[in-house]
């Protein structure tokens, strides 16, 4: 089971997620950041709708936590639409695409979150549906089956991965449109951190919000987390109003450092350096150190530690950087006395 990492870029749980969602911008106009993306997504959607058509397939993707949702909500206002929102895992068969799919009204936004994950046959059924607005529905089985053609109305569908590497060809080339989506610099959360103190009725220092920014990971859903636990915290201790010092005690509780580490950050950072001198080591082995999934480190742990340069990514394995030494308050070793690959079968 996962742990509830305060600096994780998912939801906790469903009360987390409704706080979020009380926070989203509900328009371009609100939206802070990302900002080459949004002009040529708000271009893309002047013309679709000009021309009087629904907006091209626009695929999202990159880490969890920096707007692809909101994104497509967006896109269904800014074209006066529906959003009909699924997730890629929990469409198992054809038949739940289905009933999807010819509900949809022409203009409509299918939103597919994780679209990585969508079993095979289910997107192969996706692709005429994507590229000719109709799919071929199969009814009975055996020497009794019989194709049904259904025509479809034209629909938008809106994509968001964190893993781009896993969608197949064939489904890539079906999207017209394609946006990345990465880490916001301090300055933008600081702002993210601004408007949500202003909603909440929270009211902040402009050196706290810049503490806040600093240890956000570059994710306004964490900025916001952290935002949500510093409030707590001034509100006990203090008089609700959040100050550097009482940003700083408070996220110094949480166990969250000046760079935005927790734990487990630290402890990865560890590992590679105590137990394998600095590394390479495989992602293998580094789960197995630290009894933990692979994917965890992979989607919730590396991204931002190869973000901020502090662990490479190597084809022999993960290394440690002179950054991350000097965070934990080490001694880089001299260049080319790294440790040796330990445990080559784990893989890189």
């Amino acid at each position: 089971m996962e742990r509830k990492r305060l600096v994780t870029h998912r939801s906790l749980c469903e009360e987390e997620e409704r706080f979020h969602w009380s926070l989203r911008p509900q328009s371009f106009d609100e939206w802070i950041g990302q900002r080459d993306t949004v002009d040529k997504l708000s271009i893309s959607i002047q013309a679709a709708r000009k021309r009087g058509e629904p907006l091209e397939h626009t695929l999202f993707y990159g880490p969890p936590g920096l707007g692809k949702t909101t994104l497509a909500h967006i896109i269904a206002k800014e074209m006066g639409t529906r959003l009909v929102a699924i997730s890629g895992p929990g469409l198992e068969r054809t038949g739940d695409l289905m009933g999807v799919l010819t509900n949809l009204e022409r203009g409509d936004v299918l939103f597919i979150d994780e679209v990585h994950r969508l079993p095979t046959a289910v997107e192969e059924f996706l692709y005429p549906a994507m590229e000719d607005f109709h799919i071929d529905f199969i009814v009975d089985k055996g020497a009794f089956a019989r194709t049904v053609p259904v025509r479809l109305k034209e629909f938008t569908l809106v994509g968001a991965t964190t893993r781009a590497g896993l969608i197949s060809s064939p489904l890539r080339e079906r999207f017209g449109i394609f946006h990345h989506v990465d880490f916001y610099p301090v300055e933008d959360l600081r702002q993210v951190i601004r408007r949500s103190g202003r909603l909440l009725g929270t009211p902040l220092d402009e050196d706290a919000e810049m503490e806040l920014a600093k240890r956000s990971r570059g994710t306004p859903r964490i900025a916001n987390r952290l935002l949500r636990r510093v409030r707590d915290y001034a509100e006990v201790r203090w008089d609700g109003r959040i100050t550097h010092r009482i940003a700083e005690e408070a996220l110094e509780l949480e166990g969250i450092d000046h760079r935005g580490l927790d734990g487990l950050d630290r402890k990865l950072l560890t590992t590679i350096i105590d137990y394998y001198h600095g590394g390479p080591v495989g992602i293998g082995a580094l789960a197995a150190t630290l009894s933990e999934e692979e994917d965890v480190l992979v989607d919730m742990v590396e991204p931002y530690l190869l973000k901020i340069g502090f662990v490479n990514r190597t084809r022999s394995g993960r290394k440690a950087t002179p950054l991350a030494y000097q965070h934990l308050g080490l001694t880089a070793p001299a260049e080319g006395q790294g440790g040796d690959l330990q445990e080559s079968f784990w893989g890189g």
